[in-house]
């Protein structure tokens, strides 16, 4: 085995006093990193560059982020990956494994005591006001059982390495924990620059944990996975794209809010196809915003009226209610004594050292040991209740110590806990060509399964990276890295094989209204921006070869322009990048139902819009800058065409394309082909039309109205015509759920029936100006049905 070079662990060495994963106080390699020391010595500095930058650009493809929270704003930012994986131990993960369930099963006895029988309070292990002045103590919910059986049912720990070598809790994560997806995609672009050794050094795989994940959420369904869900709070929330993510990978429904209601005490999904039921919700919304009628009455993220389906038991959520509660940071202090009274033995893996100080006695107690303790009066803070960043925002953990401590704290004080600081281990992180040591925490994940619970072999490393390295947060400069659980034998690679079902062929689930509309919506925006394009090349092409504007007809069509929102002298219009954002936007709160492929393309053309905005000069150069993102979204259009599953969604996509197709037709015909249009107007359809070549091959005479509003009006194997969008539409409505002549979607079917109807018999000379204005006014008018029929 080759030793790992010099200059990648140049002047590398242990902080005084604080363990490294991946050298002893003596400088020498520990056993489990030589093999992958060895590895990254024989890749050379260009070749680890491309392999980081591989990894790089997967993260930036799949739309993976984080949002930076400035002073006013907040940003998207490009994930920070420290590609170095840490490694631990596979026995060693086995004693972590054992110490996280133990205590995963103490937070769960305990949560249902507090909303139970208060045993703990009433013995005296718990002070009573702690737990009455906690945010997450829900009155409501006190005797509720959750339809799950259990009230934590997916948690997460942050865990850190002490200066004597143990393992530590820092936190423990019961509200609504995040980071699992983003564990599997740090572990899918660690691949990409370490790819060929993780196959050979038998590192366990995550795919076990989210298996489990599923599993569990489907029996909890009764076996119907499409009657679970995420809720979400939204787009704008900080881990959406994780939300988006795993609800993808889990095949399971992104909802938000908004899209539930409470009928009959059970809880229903807005659906193109009507309420339906829901038996399962996975939360990402903090408890206390679940339902503004029994809870927080300001929230807009909840559902009212869901305390009372709990109260039915007809819905599983998870994790339940209320437990929250078991995230404060004080409860820490009482810890290792609930452990003693619940199980009968200590903690297998203590947490950091905690001191409730609920009243002056207390408080002064410790004081009086500060010199002991290692702590100082600076360390005491008002955090006794802790949220899901708390614990981020800083490398330092709390030594466990022993301090004798009063059996019972009165409170009538203000809310206080002492913890004391020491720095946690570090791991090498790969910084200017060379491997140094920075500070590194770990959020491990648990899901109970029917078999108990199941650990993410690996998980979400935090590494301190910013100009102060012991901030671990994101916020402060902090970066995030793959976990390897490695083996001494070779580990199996376990699949996600498909959900249970009774069947091969799984049902592709319920379309909400909500994700139907923004659907709907995409198609439009992607037809839009493809017609502003279209004219705006025109007008460029037509001032190169007038750039004095003298021809009627460009005068016309800066006019015309105008009206449509669109202003010509613009580089690149705004009105272009308006509608691109606007199809981004929708676009990313359907990203559960939308490949990945065709959100990089979409933001792909936006940014080369964008781009494009301060270089194209006027003219010629503008017209082919038009013709490079006309094919960059024609690239959309395909990918939509070819890989999207032909369901419900589909169809509510293609509907708005057909749509805003056709009735940007029919206005630019009223407008082109009337009477008193200019010379060149016609011509200029055609062209805006992309039918130029159907328009010479079709016809043997030269362009007429007659031709030009034959061939864009009423051929119905044109697919740049009205007719043949509205046949198109005649379709892919008549399979919409609920849709024919006699159902409570009858407006709808009629409306699509009788314009496709009147226009099929029409001749050009028919379908004048004042038609066309009216054949608009409808396809509107049927936009307007759609939305009160599907999406309300």
């Amino acid at each position: 085995m080759s030793a790992p070079p010099k200059d990648l662990l140049r002047d590398y060495a242990p902080l005084p006093g604080v363990p490294d994963e991946l050298m002893t106080d003596s400088g020498q390699i520990r056993p489990l990193w030589q093999k992958f020391l060895s590895h990254f010595q024989s890749l050379g500095a260009d070749d680890l560059a491309r392999r980081f930058a591989r990894g790089d650009e997967y993260l930036r493809d799949a739309g993976v982020f984080f949002r930076q929270y400035g002073n006013n704003d907040s940003s998207e930012r490009d994930w920070p990956l420290s590609h170095v994986p840490v490694l631990v131990d596979d026995a060693e993960w086995q004693d972590i494994t054992a110490g996280l369930i133990q205590r995963a099963d103490l937070l769960e006895q305990i949560v249902a005591d507090l909303y139970g029988p208060a045993q703990l309070v009433s013995d005296g292990h718990l002070p009573a006001g702690l737990i009455a002045q906690s945010p997450e103590y829900l009155r409501p919910l006190i005797g509720m059982k959750p339809a799950s059986g259990h009230f934590l049912n997916v948690i997460a720990f942050e865990i850190g390495r002490g200066p004597d070598g143990r393992w530590w809790v820092l936190s423990d994560r019961t509200q609504a924990p995040s980071g699992a997806g983003f564990a599997l995609e740090n572990r899918a672009a660690t691949l990409r620059a370490f790819g060929e050794f993780f196959g050979e050094g038998k590192v366990h795989w995550l795919s076990a944990y989210f298996r489990a994940l599923r599993e569990m959420i489907a029996d909890l369904a009764g076996g119907d996975a499409g009657r679970a869900a995420i809720l979400t709070p939204g787009p704008l929330n900080d881990t959406y794209y994780e939300h988006a993510y795993i609800a993808r990978h889990l095949g399971l429904m992104l909802l938000q809010g908004e899209d539930l209601t409470v009928e009959g005490d059970r809880v229903m999904v807005r659906t193109v196809s009507g309420p339906q039921p829901m038996s399962v919700l996975w939360r990402r919304v903090d408890a206390a915003w679940m339902d503004p009628l029994a809870l927080n009455d300001t929230s807009q993220l909840g559902i009212p009226g869901l305390v009372e389906a709990l109260r039915a038991g007809n819905i599983a959520v998870l994790n339940a209610l209320g437990a929250g509660l078991v995230e404060m940071r004080a409860l820490m202090a009482f810890m290792p004594r609930i452990a003693e009274v619940l199980t009968g033995g200590p903690l297998l893996i203590p947490n950091v050292a905690t001191w409730w100080c609920g009243d002056r006695d207390a408080r002064a107690h410790v004081l009086a040991h500060a010199d002991k303790l290692s702590i100082t009066p600076a360390l005491f803070t008002r955090a006794a209740f802790d949220d899901d960043h708390g614990a981020e925002e800083t490398g330092w953990m709390r030594a466990p110590v022993d301090a004798p401590l009063p059996d019972r704290l009165a409170i009538d004080g203000p809310l206080l806990v002492g913890q004391e600081a020491v720095t946690l281990s570090t791991t090498p992180a790969y910084i200017d060509g060379r491997l140094q040591p920075r500070p590194t925490a770990l959020r491990v994940f648990l899901a109970r399964t029917a078999d108990g619970w199941q650990v993410m072999p690996g998980g979400y490393a935090r590494i301190g990276m910013g100009g102060d390295p012991s901030a671990l947060a994101m916020q402060r400069g902090g970066a995030v890295a793959d976990v390897w659980v490695v083996s001494d034998t070779p580990v199996p690679r376990i699949t996600m094989p498909p959900s249970r079902a009774t069947g091969l062929r799984a049902d592709m689930g319920l379309l909400p209204a909500r994700a139907a509309d923004n659907l709907f919506w995409l198609g439009r925006y992607i037809e839009r921006a493809e017609g502003i394009m279209r004219l705006q090349r025109a007008w460029h092409l037509r001032l190169a070869d007038d750039p004095e504007q003298i021809s009627p007809l460009l005068s016309w069509l800066d006019d015309y322009l105008r009206g449509q929102g669109i202003d010509p002298d613009e580089r690149v219009p705004e009105a272009l990048h308006s509608v691109l954002s606007a199809a981004i936007g929708s676009a990313a709160k359907v990203r559960d139902r939308f490949s990945v492929d065709a959100w990089m393309a979409l933001n792909d053309l936006a940014r080369t819009a964008r781009r494009m905005s301060g270089t194209v000069v006027p003219g010629t150069d503008e017209a082919r800058a038009m013709g490079i993102l006309l094919r960059k979204i024609s690239g959309i259009s395909g990918l939509v065409h070819e890989n999207m599953y032909r369901f419900t969604g589909w169809r509510f996509l293609t509907i708005g394309r057909s749509l805003e197709r056709a009735a940007a037709m029919a206005g630019q015909l009223a407008a082109m082909a009337d009477a008193g249009a200019p010379d060149g107007a016609l011509d200029l359809a055609i062209e805006v039309g992309d039918s130029t070549m159907t328009h010479r091959r079709r016809f043997s005479i030269d362009t007429s109205r007659a031709t030009v509003v034959d061939l864009l009006g009423l051929d119905v194997l044109n697919p740049r015509a009205i007719l043949y969008h509205l046949t198109a539409l005649l379709d892919q409505i008549a399979q919409l759920p609920g849709v024919d002549a006699r159902s409570d979607h009858a407006d709808v079917w009629r409306g699509v029936t009788q314009l496709h109807g009147r226009l099929s018999v029409l001749t050009p000379e028919a379908l004048d100006t004042e038609a066309l204005l009216a054949c608009r006014a409808e396809i509107w008018q049927l936009s307007d049905l759609l939305t009160a029929a599907f999406f309300r």
